[in-house]
């Protein structure tokens, strides 16, 4: 009976305190996020307005944008190609859709070509917190609505469907690109210290809203299809869409999937047009750019490092990508520094060489001075270019 008693109490003690520990300590902690909300809002508030056709292509484009620079260096390059024949030699062009959708924006492309920063971390943003993105559009654009600023015009429609407000072109087959105040159009900023990135320059004193000049899109624009699911948090693809564009007498089909409301696929986003350029988190790059083991085994090797166990993570690549990624807003208008910082991580520095080298070298001394690997030894990490100029490393 006193055992019986001596556990009651021990069980009901554990109870007790059980309870009065906090709730947190036996919830699974939630991963943080990697953008702030703040930092959402800032990336977003130039684009926010913007068409849904327009906005979608740059979400997407934004999450490989080496190759919008090489789209808006060609674009420059071929300002006469138009129509049938843009649409030819775009095809022959490797890119992504959602870049070549932007081509026959100049404007577009430009800007996010020169705020390289800016539109690297809109990308990564997207690939890390794409319903975060979607819900800030929708918040952004409730801004603008409330502050009484945001209406259908002569060049885009603006409609409500349920809680979603929806912006669209007046006439579907040609779009307009919008510029506009963000620090003006969304009423009174709510962040000071995240002030919207000043990605375009707004002239002192202009409308509220002022457009660049219509573009006019048929059958060959490659952005046909692309829908945002604000709902759900994504962009969805309909492959069935029916690429005429009919009046407005109808739902538009570029904007809404086919097939009896059925739910389009969901836009997933491809690492061959990243081309290299690094990843912002651990998670982005665990999802899109896993660890080939072996590989980097035999890259480690030629360097002169030791092979690592069975079962050790490689850890420098995210180190390295970590180190090389510009978090400081270019607001100096100058597309070249933005270019150099957003893209360092896709090649090793000078530095980053001689280390690896110096590490090398420590790794044959130390083999030299155990008597191990035979003739191994004698070969020098790098492959041996350096003896003789191509030999074997042998002498």
């Amino acid at each position: 009976m006193k055992t019986r008693g001596s556990w009651k109490y021990a069980v009901i003690g554990l109870a007790v305190i059980c309870l009065a520990l906090p709730a947190t300590l036996f919830a699974q902690e939630k991963p943080a996020k990697v953008f702030k909300q703040e930092e959402l809002d800032q990336l977003l508030a130039p684009i926010a307005l913007y068409p849904d056709d327009i906005l979608t292509q740059i979400l997407m484009a934004s999450t490989y944008p080496l190759e919008v620079v090489q789209a808006e260096r060609w674009a420059k390059q071929n300002k006469s190609v138009k129509g049938d024949a843009l649409k030819a030699a775009l095809e022959k062009q490797t890119w992504d859709n959602s870049v070549k959708a932007l081509v026959p924006f100049p404007d577009v492309l430009a800007m996010m070509s020169e705020k390289l920063d800016w539109t690297q971390k809109l990308g990564d943003a997207f690939l890390a917190q794409q319903k975060d993105v979607m819900d800030t559009v929708q918040k952004l654009r409730r801004k603008a609505n409330e502050a009484g600023n945001l209406k259908s015009t002569k060049e885009q429609e603006v409609k409500k469907e349920g809680d979603i407000i929806i912006i669209e072109p007046t006439n579907p087959q040609v779009v307009y690109v919008p510029a506009y105040n963000p620090t003006v159009v969304y009423g009174a900023w709510w962040y000071p210290a995240y002030p919207p990135y000043p990605v375009y320059a707004y002239p002192p004193g202009a409308a509220l809203f002022t457009f660049t000049m219509g573009v006019a899109i048929g059958a060959a624009w490659h952005g046909y299809g692309y829908h945002a699911d604000y709902h759900g948090g994504t962009v969805n693809i309909d492959r069935d869409v029916n690429i005429n564009r009919p009046d407005r007498s109808g739902s538009r089909p570029e904007t809404r999937p086919s097939g009896g409301g059925a739910k389009g696929e969901q836009w997933k986003h491809n690492p061959e047009h990243r081309q290299g350029v690094a990843y912002r988190d651990q998670g982005t790059r665990d999802k899109y750019s896993p660890t080939d083991r072996a590989a980097v085994d035999n890259r480690q090797g030629n360097r002169g490092y030791d092979k690592p166990a069975a079962g050790t993570s490689d850890r420098s690549t995210g180190k390295q990508s970590a180190q090389v990624q510009d978090r400081t807003p270019d607001r100096s208008g100058s597309g070249a520094k933005s270019q150099n910082n957003a893209f360092g991580g896709t090649d090793r520095s000078g530095g980053q060489a001689q280390r690896d080298s110096a590490r090398g070298s420590q790794s044959m001394s130390s083999a030299k001075s155990h008597g191990g690997g035979g003739g191994a030894s004698a070969r020098p990490s790098g492959g041996g270019a350096s003896r003789g100029g191509g030999g074997r490393g042998r002498r």
